[in-house]
């Protein structure tokens, strides 16, 4: 089976306690054009984690969105997820493959491309570079300036995701470059109206694709 080729809008899920009240900011999302919604909340204890990710899977199954887990594979694998993302401190793309077989497995590279270039080759499925520009969501980032984008593009052929700091006012520049998706938490769910905000990114990406 082929599993889908990430693009356009990547929504990142917010803190937020509310189980509703996140819902309802990713339906908004996803009525604006987000493709893609990872579930990520630090703040919340696992009972609440895992009925939230319930939920979010379920909705996003009835909007034929992809539904990615942050950190947990077994919380993926819990709520039926497409699949996960990784981060340096999680498991590896192998073990996670053990558990979840054909599913996504996305891997944060930060500003590594030797980390990117070693996910290639250990068969995931995209790879995301950030903070591209000062993220209030992780203020202490590492930077992954636009030439990382560039160079990344050129080597690489899996999917590539920039994130970290993505605003209306400069999200077009990475557009620019060629990358499949922008993944966005505070630029998106902050917003005043996340359903315009997210058709703002989208459109971004179907001119850049004409």
């Amino acid at each position: 089976m082929t599993r889908p080729r990430l693009s356009g809008l990547y929504a990142i899920t917010p803190d937020e306690p509310s189980t509703e009240v996140l819902l309802e900011k990713v339906r908004r999302a996803i009525a604006g054009g987000a493709r893609a919604v990872q579930y990520r909340n630090k703040a919340v204890d696992p009972v609440t984690r895992l009925l939230q990710a319930e939920a979010l899977a379920s909705l996003t199954r009835t909007q034929d969105v992809l539904f990615i887990v942050n950190d947990s594979v077994e919380l993926a694998l819990a709520v039926g997820a497409d699949g996960v993302h990784l981060g340096k401190d999680d498991d590896t793309i192998v073990s996670a493959r053990a558990v979840l077989g054909n599913k996504i497995v996305g891997v944060s590279c930060y500003a590594d491309l030797d980390r990117a270039r070693s996910a290639q080759r250990g068969g995931a499925d995209y790879v995301a570079f950030g903070a591209a520009f000062p993220s209030p969501t992780k203020p202490n980032a590492v930077h992954a300036p636009i030439p990382l984008y560039l160079q990344a593009m050129r080597e690489l052929s899996l999917p590539i995701v920039a994130i970290g700091g993505i605003t209306v006012d400069n999200a077009h520049a990475l557009v620019d470059t060629g990358v499949d998706a922008i993944a966005m938490v505070s630029g998106l769910f902050d917003a005043d109206d996340v359903t315009a905000t997210a058709a703002y990114f989208s459109e971004l990406f179907r001119k850049a694709r004409q």
